[in-house]
């Protein structure tokens, strides 16, 4: 029983790493926003034609440009249709399994028809998950702002693509030695059915609100209630800032017990970056209020450093810490995460990584396992 468990957290952990979300670093290098490269306003999935060409001709190492120039690529169907897709596959170690194994874990493709200059809709299946979300989206408020109804993740955060940091999903309700979660509710998982609306704040912020129903956590009645203020200004040549913060509401169960009845959940956080040239620093700190038990407070923390070493290969740092109780000592869990992205050819990323993962060994209990764990996953897009 230990042993499918084990296999089970692991099994949990390669198919939520790294899913098909934006790389904030990115836009904040480049002084940009999510909308310049996506097809959602807020992020993630479809790149729009922005994007399509920055991945494929400017951020690999050789692109088709200086090969194969006679080459034709195009993402469109006709004039209104635009297709992209994400695939996703590794060869992960578990220290604690003493084991490796090869695992696919996306398969994503995406749709896209204007069907106007200001209306979209958007479609995106995850045949590896059997996950959907769509949704339509029309910009038809000042400034270019929307309305977007349908299937979608909230905007809350920093939306990285590594879902295991513990400022989005963590491991996805299990821990190696004690199967309770660690980390937020945003995982691959997540999302809700309903409305949002967004405001575009000149040409540097964002703000979103929505309302829905989640999809992936069984809630039972209330629907969620999701706020977000995003600002990315650009101080100086190669120098671009970027902070906010959320808040989210919702009911639902209590995530590290059995009691069926529902209760309030209150989360809020702040974030803020900065880049200047091929380096950025990113970091978001999240409270989570009743998250495990009515009358705590739950914390969650990350911050991610990178910086471009030659065109096409990145290195990447990052720290994550959750603490169930910020009211009870040596509770918390944290670990350190290094690595590399290296985009050799146009749509092709190699990401090598290792985690140190640390925890606190609890008086008069067994000791702690070695969690560590190692990967190398390969990104197939379009």
């Amino acid at each position: 029983m230990k042993s499918l468990k084990l296999t089970l957290v692991l099994f949990i952990l390669i198919i939520s790493a790294n899913q098909n979300f934006a790389l904030p670093r990115y836009a904040l290098r480049m002084g940009a926003q999510c909308i310049d490269c996506h097809v959602d306003p807020s992020g993630g999935a479809m790149r729009n034609r922005g994007g399509w060409h920055y991945g494929l001709r400017v951020l690999p190492l050789v692109s088709p440009r200086e090969r194969d120039k006679d080459l034709p690529m195009d993402d469109m169907i006709g004039k209104n249709i635009q297709f992209g897709l994400d695939y996703r596959s590794q060869y992960i170690y578990s220290q604690q399994l003493g084991k490796t194994t090869f695992q696919k874990m996306q398969g994503s493709m995406y749709v896209n028809v204007k069907v106007m200059d200001s209306i979209d809709i958007y479609s995106n299946y995850d045949f590896v998950n059997a996950d959907w979300t769509g949704f339509v989206i029309a910009h038809i408020l000042p400034n270019s702002s929307y309305v977007k109804a349908g299937s979608f993740v909230p905007d809350y955060g920093v939306l990285l693509d590594d879902h295991t940091a513990y400022t989005r999903g963590g491991d996805l309700g299990y821990l190696f030695t004690t199967n309770t979660r660690q980390g937020l509710i945003f995982d691959p998982r997540y999302n809700v059915t309903g409305v949002e609306v967004g405001y575009n704040i000149s040409d540097f912020g964002l703000f979103t609100a929505s309302v829905g129903a989640p999809v992936s956590l069984n809630f039972q009645s209330d629907p969620a209630y999701t706020a977000s203020i995003h600002f990315s200004p650009v101080i100086a040549n190669k120098v671009a800032l970027m902070f906010g913060g959320s808040f989210t509401n919702f009911s639902g169960p209590l995530i590290y017990t059995q009691v069926p009845s529902e209760h309030k959940v209150n989360m809020y956080g702040g974030f803020l970056g900065f880049g200047v040239d091929n380096f950025t620093l990113i970091g978001e700190y999240d409270i989570a209020q009743d998250y495990i038990l009515t009358g705590t407070k739950s914390s969650a923390q990350m911050l991610e450093a990178s910086y471009v070493l030659f065109k096409g290969l990145e290195a990447v740092l990052r720290y994550d810490r959750f603490d169930p109780n910020i009211n009870v000592t040596n509770d918390d869990v944290s670990r350190l995460v290094a690595g590399f992205s290296f985009y050799p050819f146009s749509s092709i990323e190699i990401i090598p990584e290792y985690r140190f993962q640390f925890a606190h060994q609890q008086p008069n209990q067994p000791p702690l396992p070695k969690q560590d764990s190692a990967l190398l996953q390969f990104h197939f897009y379009y």
